[in-house]
């Protein structure tokens, strides 16, 4: 007789509570993985903790500004990207924005001459706007109505955006003020280190090796080290200098965390409110709208989160997830918190849940504590990355039609533009405008969302309202 044991169905293999939370089973991914793509897209971002206090500290005054901005990048960091991966359940990080940062502090703060408090509060109130918006789903029926040569534009577009990024981090490709750009000298210590650096791990890529890009940006960041290569800042009248050491902290890696208590809760909502300040509402709300909007399409687009109807699972929370980390940021005293593009790179090492967010959160958390150990990895490390993973975003240009005129010029633009003008949104306005417009005046107006002839009149409208003012 046969075994009654032998004929029943061999029960599913039981999955940890990680596995069933995260999906990484269902996404072919695992702990390991995640973890590893999530150290990837903190190593190539984590430069934000530095940048950023720089930034804001030219406006915000506070005592030991510096390091109360360090600290609060940190946490607003890791906020933004724990609620991506928690909620949203997306691989993708969020820190406070370069650009934005810009903004607030030179164009509002100085310029304008209006108060950081305040400043903070109109952060805020952009940062509701976005999330009312993606609750109502107006932002995921914007993304439905982008035609797919548009969206395999963004991606592309992103990719040279951050090509451009990682070869200006290398010195590769410097300011002219005779042809606006121009080629960095071969002898300059970050050019050579940073192409060694695209060389090794484009040829650990070829071959297959798992963590190319991690491994990559740890041993090229040893190269600098061993050679003396003098990659740093902090350098005398702002020269790079060579690796520093560990100097003034505990084991020459720890540092001590600082409650960042003379920026928490210090938003001025009511000044904000001001008729005098809505313009600045609206700028901080209108770029980031499109720089974040572009930025989650063009790297959901890159992890194989879009179907073939322009749909993304969890759209609502996805979009909401930057306003609600707007929020937060400006609470804690830094402006706003956005997705970030290079998580491509850590899409690119194989992050495709919302552990990779998490990973990044708590990295951001511990840099609070390691950030000497943070500021180990120069930029020149992280420029490899940043330029192998713009060419393979490149991949999805091909699926545009580029016989079609109506299609490929919208999508050249779209890519062109956001490298040329150092923004996202811009490549995204332009292409949405002029692929409405030559589908209307080419008599193929039905070819269009009527949303997205409304978001296209919204966009010109603001560029007219910009020239005039």
């Amino acid at each position: 007789m046969s075994d009654p044991a032998a004929s029943r169905p061999t029960a599913a293999p039981s999955l940890s509570g990680l596995d069933r939370y995260f999906g990484l089973t269902a996404q072919n991914s695992n702990v390991r993985q995640e973890m590893r793509a999530g150290l990837t897209t903190f190593l190539t971002m984590s430069y934000i903790l530095f940048v950023n206090p720089q930034v804001l500290s030219t406006a915000i005054d506070v005592p030991n500004a510096f390091v109360q901005l360090l600290m609060t990048t940190a946490i607003a960091a890791a906020f933004g990207s724990l609620a991506m991966g928690l909620i949203a359940k997306y691989p993708f990080a969020q820190a406070p924005g370069m650009g934005l940062n810009a903004f607030f502090a030179f164009t509002v703060v100085q310029g304008m001459g209006v108060p950081w408090q305040t400043a903070l509060g109109a952060v805020f109130i952009s940062g509701v706007l976005f999330v009312l918006l993606s609750v109502l789903g107006a932002r995921q029926a914007i993304v439905q109505a982008i035609p797919n040569s548009l969206k395999f534009a963004i991606t592309g577009g992103i990719g040279a955006f951050l090509a451009f990024l990682g070869l200006k981090n290398a010195g590769i490709v410097i300011a002219n003020p005779a042809t606006l750009v121009g080629m960095g000298s071969l002898a300059s210590p970050t050019v050579w280190l940073a192409s060694i650096g695209v060389i090794l791990t484009a040829a650990l890529m070829a071959r297959k090796v798992t963590g190319a890009i991690l491994y990559g940006i740890l041993t090229t960041t040893v190269l600098g080290m061993v050679t003396g290569a003098a990659v740093y800042a902090g350098g005398p009248e702002g020269a790079l200098r060579s690796f520093p050491g560990f100097d003034g902290s505990f084991l020459g890696i720890f540092g001590t965390p600082v409650w960042p208590g003379d920026l928490v809760g210090q938003m001025d909502i009511v000044g904000a409110l001001g008729l005098g300040l809505l313009s600045v509402v609206f700028t901080f709300f209108f770029v980031d709208f499109f720089d974040a909007t572009g930025t989650l399409t063009g790297l959901s687009q890159r992890a194989g989160f879009i179907d073939a109807q322009g749909n993304m699972p969890r759209a609502r929370r996805l979009f909401s997830m930057d306003g609600l980390a707007a929020m937060f940021g400006a609470f804690m005293g830094t402006s706003t918190t956005t997705a970030y593009v290079e998580s491509a790179a850590g899409v690119g090492e194989g992050g495709r849940t919302g552990l990779t967010a998490v990973t990044v959160a708590v990295l951001f958390l511990l840099s609070m504590f390691l950030w000497p150990l943070a500021s180990a990895i120069p930029a020149a490390a992280t420029a490899p990355a940043l330029i192998l993973v713009g060419a393979l975003m490149m991949d999805g240009v091909r699926h545009i039609d580029w016989d079609d005129i109506a299609d490929s010029l919208p999508a050249f633009l779209t890519i062109i533009v956001m490298p040329l003008t150092f923004s996202i949104a811009n490549g995204v306005s332009l292409g949405v405008i002029s692929y409405c417009a030559i589908k209307l005046l080419s008599g193929r107006a039905k070819q269009v969302s009527p949303i997205l002839y409304a978001v296209a009149a919204a966009l010109l409208a603001r560029y007219i309202w910009l020239t005039e003012g």
